[in-house]
This record gives structure tokens, sequence and C-alpha cells, in this order.
């Protein structure tokens, strides 16, 4: 069986702007099944860059499942409107993160990131700081 339609929720969290960073992703199905879940670190980065690390993470895995249709939710306001191209793509480090996730993106019928509140990703929202508080 394949799977059609993901939802995911990514957060980026960075201790110091730089510092040590980490990621946290939920992925569930249609029916709002938890079908995995990332909590990493990923060394030093800057908020941002954490934030667009975690969407690049949730599309890489929702690409691996074979996934057609992907909406994701972040509460990075700056990623999602960089990513829906509200904003313009300055900073070098942000744009080559960018790049990656419109290459992913491509493989997609469908694919749609929204901002949320903090308190709608909370989830990820621990996981990320779970990462982070691992020695």
């Amino acid at each position: 069986m394949s799977i059609i339609k993901l939802h995911i929720h990514t957060d980026g969290a960075a201790r110091g702007n730089p510092g040590p960073a980490a990621i946290g992703v939920t992925i569930k199905d249609d029916n709002g099944t938890l079908i995995d879940t990332i909590s990493r670190r990923i060394g030093k980065a800057t908020n941002n860059q954490a934030e667009y690390r975690a969407i690049i993470a949730g599309l890489e895995k929702a690409c691996k499942l074979g996934a057609k249709q992907v909406e994701i939710r972040s509460d990075s306001e700056l990623a999602v409107k960089q990513i829906n191209g509200h904003y313009r793509v300055k900073n070098s480090a942000l744009r080559e993160l960018y790049q990656k996730v419109v290459k992913l993106t491509g493989s997609l019928e469908s694919f749609s990131i929204k901002h949320v509140r903090r308190a709608k990703s909370a989830e990820a929202d621990s996981l990320a700081n779970q990462a982070l508080d691992k020695l």
C-alpha cells in the first residue's frame, strides 16, 4: 500500500544564533496516524537554517515513503513566506537550503506549506528540544 498524502509538522531550534541546533519533525497520514518522527542535532546553525533543515528532513522522508501529496506546517514565518514566494531569499546560506526544498517538492503531485503558531507544532518543537537537551 502506497502513502498518498502526508501531513508534516516541522520545527528547528538553535541555542544561540548561531549555536547548537536541532530539528523536530512529525509525519502523519491523512487519518492523523503518526507514521514517523525525526529528532536530531544538526550541529551549529542559525534558527532559520534549523527551520529549513527540518522542512528538508520532512520532505526527504516523505519522498522515501512514496508520498505524492505533502502538506507542511511550520512556525517559521520567514521560511514559509520564502518558500511560498512572498519574500525573496537574500541570505546565501538560506538560498542553498531553499533550492533543496524546491528540488524536493518538484517530484510531488501537490505541495503546500503554511505558517502555524508554535502551539500547533508542539510535538515537533518538543522533538527539536529533546535532541538539543541530549548531551
